[in-house]
């Protein structure tokens, strides 16, 4: 006659470590599973799985799985620009694969509808989502990020021309995913104040957010508007991030500051918020970003920079 140690012995071995108890009573044997950070399409293959395994045995007439999950804690990170070109999608991308290093579970969300770069920075271009009835199933990146974004979706090259509703929804796609263990998203926005944004900020409701801007003055005009967009709506100011901050030269070895140094830093002293930190001007991070390779994944100088700023964001999460 089976017992529940013939069940305990009949569970596949890659499944065991997610069994949490069996019982056995009159014919009928349930389990208790572990499905916690299994998509829905996983975890009915872990039921189905240990159906067939359970239901051959002897007396065995039925049997019971029950899956249970641990709820994510997910908090949602927007990383935004009051312009583009600063450097924005590039230090996204880098954060996520610092964190990701530290042992963090981070998904990326490239909302620049219009002009994604995501699947470019993380070498994801020919990777497409798959989708499970009305959700889509981020891809996994080889830096263990997950990725989503409309550059995935669409033809390369083509142009996206929507109206703001249309934004919308497509924001919406991205960000009820199944976004499985990743308990911090973090947020590519477009440049601006628009659609997109004010889609984020209503219906998601960020954790914090993170202001990217170079030194100089037309830049942080703009980086304030996005300050005080995050303001407005009452989400949590992480800090600002200096990018292009300075670079040595490659002839002399001297260094030089086309944008000026020190001005994000100033000015988020002046704005009572925290600086976060700077990123130079690093051939190193441009021909790394072209390729796919982000420096973050590497201990270099160049990744030591996102590496800190990482640790910075990684602290506040900590704190709340």
């Amino acid at each position: 006659m089976t017992t529940v140690a013939d069940i305990e012995q009949n569970v596949p071995p890659h499944i065991v470590p997610r069994v949490r108890s069996a019982r056995f009573s009159d014919g009928v044997a349930t389990l208790v599973a572990d499905a916690s950070g299994l998509s829905r399409a996983a975890a009915a293959e872990l039921q189905q799985e240990l159906e067939q395994a359970i239901g051959g045995l002897e007396g065995v007439s039925e049997v019971r799985v029950a899956l249970m999950a641990d709820k994510v804690q997910r908090r949602i990170v927007a990383i935004g620009s009051g312009k583009g070109g600063v450097g924005k999608s590039t230090l996204t991308a880098n954060l996520a694969v610092a964190l990701a290093r530290t042992g963090h579970k981070v998904g990326v969300v490239d909302a620049d509808i219009y002009g994604p770069s995501q699947p470019m920075l993380l070498d994801a271009a020919n990777q497409k989502p798959t989708a499970e009835g009305q959700q889509l199933i981020p891809v996994e990146s080889e830096f263990g990020v997950k990725l989503l974004s409309m550059g995935q979706l669409i033809a390369p090259g083509k142009a996206i021309a929507w109206r703001g509703p249309m934004t919308g929804n497509a924001l919406g796609q991205l960000m009820d995913a199944q976004w499985g263990d990743a308990e911090v998203l973090l947020v590519d926005l477009p440049p601006g104040t628009g659609d997109v944004q004010l889609t984020m900020l209503q219906k998601f409701k960020p954790a914090g957010a993170i202001v990217v801007s170079t030194p100089q003055d037309l830049a942080l005009i703009d980086a304030t508007r996005a300050l005080d967009l995050f303001r407005q709506a009452d989400i949590p100011i992480i800090g600002l991030v200096e990018n292009m901050a300075g670079y040595l030269c490659p002839h002399c070895g001297q260094p030089s500051e086309p944008f000026g140094s020190g001005g994000a830093e100033a000015a988020a002293r002046a704005l009572g918020e925290d600086f976060l930190g700077r990123i130079p001007l690093a051939m190193e991070i441009r021909v790394a970003s072209d390729a796919g390779q982000p420096p973050a994944a590497n201990d270099g100088p160049q990744g030591k920079a996102f590496a800190d700023i990482a640790a910075r964001l990684s602290d506040w999460l900590a704190r709340q």
